[in-house]
Order: structure tokens, then sequence, then C-alpha cells
């Protein structure tokens, strides 16, 4: 993500959201009970970046840290699911809460992610 003068980059299996302002219903339709709502356990945002994901070693090397070679970008990664523009449903508890550009934003491990709504048009565009 390009912010200015700045590139963000976000690692392993990271997802960078910008969160819904807290309305009882998402953008996409979704509609949150009052009891979720009031108790902020289950949050709704924008996946507007996401990390390369899990990096696997190469089993045929015996390597501690495969992710520490310099061989010229030779490490695969098991991709994430979550991509720009998807909508998500996701545990508050697992996200830090940052600040970039004066506009708040949710880091968090994809696994923090319970749903991911994804419109019909931005799967065709792939």
């Amino acid at each position: 993500m390009r912010n200015k003068n700045k590139q963000i980059l976000v690692v392993g299996d990271r997802v960078l959201i910008r969160p819904d302002k807290g309305e009882k219903k998402s953008k996409a339709g979704l509609y949150l009970p009052p009891s979720v709502v009031e108790k902020q356990e289950v949050l709704s945002g924008i996946v507007v970046e996401v990390g390369p994901g899990i990096p696997l070693g190469n089993p045929e090397e015996n390597l501690d840290e495969p992710w520490s070679t310099n061989d010229g970008g030779s490490v695969k990664y098991i991709p994430p699911q979550a991509e720009v523009g998807d909508m998500a449903l996701f545990v508050n508890k697992a996200s830090i809460e940052v600040k970039i550009e004066n506009e708040d934003y949710l880091i968090m491990p994809q696994s923090a992610i319970l749903i991911l709504i994804r419109d019909d048009l931005h799967s065709l565009a792939d």
C-alpha cells in the first residue's frame, strides 16, 4: 500500500484492515446483532493490504531458519485467502490498532478473520 512518500508492507500472514465505523449494518449488507456490536467482540472492515503468506522452507535443505536465506527471493509462501477489497468479519481481540497518516487501521493474523465477503465483480477481474 502506498501512502504519500511511504510504502506500507504487510508481512507474513497478516492483514491490514480499514475498520467500519461501528454501524449495525456493514457496507456489504451484513447485520450484526446488538450484543455483538456492544461488546465489540466481532468487527467488520475492508481489507486494504495483505502479506505474502506463511513462508515455507525447502524440504531438501536442513536450515533452522529457512526465511533467512539470501538466494534471490526463492522463498515460497502459502498465500492468504484474503484479498484487497474483501469485506472481512473478524475477532477484535486479535487485532492491533494503528494510525497511518491520521487514518485508523487494524493489523491482524489471517486466522482472526471469520468470513470474507467478496464482490462477484472483484473475483471475476482476477
